[in-house]
């Protein structure tokens, strides 16, 4: 399954030439090499960002209370309104169910007061806050305080595995090829390994997650989608960037065990 859509994947990509040669890295996209998700998650939605009422790009989200949609900060950035869907399936009812215009809630988006998006990656979350409550038997959790910092990908020890959850592209291919793309509007699953934690490319910010055909992982169009600790319903970070325009190899996520980041999403949960 792969995360952002092509339409945002230009401005991502030009930045990633600068981030990867400053050893960064560029907004992420779609889950790829993943399966349908149909009902497992259902409080995983599918957002559009609008910018005067014009849809700009789309991502991924968790719905974590009622009235509040946990995503990447640039997913939030630079929008005035946002509207979700948490069907399964978006695709198959597009047009008569609104998308791009006219999703199942709609809400105003918030993003991280340090947000940089030249810097994107050091505080990229990001909520919409819905007009009306969404009522579901189970949401999404937040973390423990820097719970991930026992996490250790060692050789020998079995895999430390995450669920990630999108909407993304579920594959991706070089500009000049890119009308093979898949971008199905589709909730898709895929279950990534963890590479790296608290290293000097991960800084106390990111993990890096696999994305392969064993374990699939995330592209565009994910971006903002949760990735799970485990088979549970914590949402350990947001899918954040990639390392290429195919989305192959690694991917990266935002941690949401930071007190910058929790103490920051808790104000809009009491």
């Amino acid at each position: 399954m792969r995360m952002l859509t092509r339409f945002r994947a230009v401005v991502a990509l030009a930045a990633t030439a600068l981030a990867l040669a400053l050893g960064a890295a560029v907004p992420a996209s779609a889950v790829t090499d993943g399966a349908p998700d149909g009902n497992g998650h259902p409080y995983v939605g599918l957002m559009v960002a609008s910018v005067d009422g014009v849809p700009q790009w789309r991502c991924s989200g968790t719905l974590i209370a009622p009235k509040v949609f946990l995503t990447a900060g640039h997913c939030t950035y630079g929008a005035d309104h946002v509207e979700i869907w948490f069907t399964a399936d978006v695709q198959s009812g597009i047009p008569t169910n609104g998308y791009p215009y006219a999703g199942e809630v709609g809400g105003t988006p918030v993003t991280h007061p340090e947000y940089d998006p030249n810097a994107f990656s050091v505080r990229d979350v990001g909520v919409v806050l819905l007009s009306k409550p969404v009522r579901m038997s189970a949401y999404g959790a937040l973390p423990r305080l820097n719970q991930l910092d026992a996490l250790t990908p060692q050789r020998g020890q079995k895999d430390v595995t995450f669920t990630a959850v999108g909407y993304g592209l579920q594959k991706a291919f070089p500009d000049a090829a890119s009308w093979k793309d898949q971008a199905d509007k589709i909730r898709m699953v895929a279950y990534p390994k963890l590479n790296q934690i608290n290293t000097g490319m991960t800084g106390p910010t990111s993990l890096i997650l696999s994305n392969n055909t064993n374990t699939g992982g995330t592209c565009f169009g994910d971006s903002g989608g949760p990735n799970f600790l485990g088979s549970s319903n914590v949402v350990a970070g947001v899918t954040s960037f990639g390392m290429n325009g195919t989305c192959g190899g690694t991917g990266g996520v935002f941690r949401m065990d930071r007190t910058w980041s929790l103490d920051w999403v808790k104000t809009f949960l009491r």
